[in-house]
């Protein structure tokens, strides 16, 4: 087994104390985040820890390097109570994330719809490990309801793509896109269920929200907080954040605008009060 040596993002991980009605969220880069609930459950989201994009983009002629380092290590996954995916790209669904933590003994559940976990299984997961989700399937964790949600895919190489909404049972919600291009469905799955964070792409190469419907979809949402991901990790798939801050301002929605730095963990409390519909 592989000893792990633990980040700095690790260690907050594990000292941090939630309190209730409340999550701790950590961006790890692209679309990759961490959570942590008031009991402790702790979830992964898409982890992209290694480099092996920059090798698979220059068959197709682009530079796909990382921009900044991983704040984790694929063995620190490990400690996590669930993994979950929304596709199977390699950006998403990494062999040199996945493989390592089923090396190191990772035996995390791993959420996945179909495709996702045809390629989890080809990395050397075991069908037990993997919980089969799909749009408005939803399952619990200790006190974290996962929603898949639908989402729109690039091509015809993965049309199983989703993206999540996560509750803190009692607190917060959050709604994680997934790479998905605009479509009037993804507000009207999502907005009655007022999640409380909306956390999207943000590039609109490979037919994903671009900034302008990024801030359209943030407006019939509705969430308190806008946080911008999947922008600025590879040179030839970046720009800049403050396009989304500046057409969420457009919308009139310029206080939500929520970036996040990579590897540092942020709590965020529940603060509407009003009935919403169970997940």
């Amino acid at each position: 087994m592989i000893k792990t040596r633990h980040s700095k993002l690790g260690r907050a991980i594990a000292r941090c104390k939630v309190p209730p009605r409340s999550v701790a969220l950590a961006w790890l880069g692209q679309a990759g985040f961490v959570m942590k609930s008031p009991h402790g459950v702790t979830l992964a989201l898409d982890p992209y820890l290694s480099n092996s994009c920059e090798a698979l983009g220059k068959e197709a002629g682009f530079d796909m390097s990382r921009s900044f380092p991983a704040p984790l290590s694929p063995h620190e996954l490990k400690a996590f109570d669930a993994i979950i995916f929304t596709h199977s790209h390699q950006d998403h669904i990494d062999p040199e994330t996945v493989q390592p933590f089923l090396k190191s003994g990772g035996k995390s559940v791993l959420v996945a719809p179909h495709e996702a976990s045809d390629r989890l299984l080809s990395l050397g997961a075991s069908k037990e490990q993997i919980l089969l989700t799909w749009p408005n399937k939803t399952h619990e964790i200790g006190d974290l309801r996962l929603k898949a949600t639908f989402a729109i895919p690039f091509a015809g190489d993965d049309l199983t793509h989703v993206g999540y909404l996560v509750e803190v049972i009692d607190g917060p919600r959050i709604y994680f896109t997934g790479d998905t291009d605009y479509n009037e469905i993804l507000a009207i799955s999502v907005s009655p269920y007022q999640p409380d964070i909306m956390v999207t792409v943000v590039n609109s190469a490979f037919r994903n929200l671009s900034p302008i419907d990024a801030a359209r979809l943030a407006k019939l949402v509705n969430p308190r907080w806008v946080i911008p991901c999947h922008h600025d990790l590879f040179p030839d798939n970046s720009l800049p954040d403050n396009l989304l801050k500046t057409n969420l301002r457009l919308q009139g929605m310029q206080d939500a605008f929520c970036p996040l730095q990579h590897g540092e963990l942020r709590t965020f409390a529940a603060k509407r009060n009003a009935r919403r519909q169970k997940l």
